[in-house]
């Protein structure tokens, strides 16, 4: 690992590396990906990205598979029982803020007709590149994350400050933040897309 330059941030942690090589940067346009990445990111939220990693699985199986149709349909007694489950994060907030955010997923893609529309529109449909020097110089927000956050708190989602979408936009491909040295900066092989690689 050591003879190939990445973000300083995945070490040489085997998952992390997986994850930076393979996903992170990497544009996404599939509805069931970004919601997925919505889920996991605000799951986040107050731990350490590589506990949700980690847990990943677990999610998908917990959560029919990310499937927003049928997550909205959840229950009380479904909360409970996913409350139970030890394999995932059991935080009441944030599993029923997934079951909300599938309903407003749905209501989204009924106005506008799918998920990736609406949210590419904050980078006005393009990958916002940067290339900063470290990850020091990576910011924890920025005007379209803070625009995206206002948007989605309107439209009913939970657990989207803007930080969580700023790190959502980078694990989407809304924005790749690969430092100048990485390899994924200098066009280094990303391992099929993102829903393709993570399936």
């Amino acid at each position: 690992m050591s003879a190939v330059s990445r973000c300083s941030w995945c070490g040489d942690v085997p998952e992390y590396v997986r994850y930076h090589d393979e996903e992170w940067g990497v544009p996404s346009h599939d509805d069931r990906h970004l919601f997925e990445m919505l889920i996991l990111e605000g799951a986040q939220a107050g731990l350490s990205w590589i506990t949700i990693l980690r847990k990943r699985e677990a999610y998908r199986e917990a959560f029919d598979g990310f499937d927003a149709e049928r997550i909205a349909r959840y229950t009380p007694a479904r909360i409970e029982r996913l409350m139970r489950n030890e394999r995932i994060v059991r935080n009441r907030a944030k599993l029923e803020a997934a079951v909300k955010n599938a309903r407003a997923t749905l209501a989204v893609r009924d106005e506008l007709g799918s998920l990736a529309a609406y949210l590419w529109s904050f980078v006005d449909g393009a990958p916002v590149r940067n290339r900063p020097r470290t990850m020091a110089d990576v910011p924890p927000r920025s005007e379209a994350s803070d625009r995206m956050s206002r948007a989605l708190k309107k439209r009913g989602f939970g657990f989207v400050g803007s930080t969580i979408c700023y790190a959502f936009m980078q694990a989407t491909g809304m924005v790749d933040d690969h430092v100048a040295t990485c390899f994924r900066a200098a066009g280094g092989p990303a391992a099929g897309s993102a829903q393709k690689s993570m399936k």
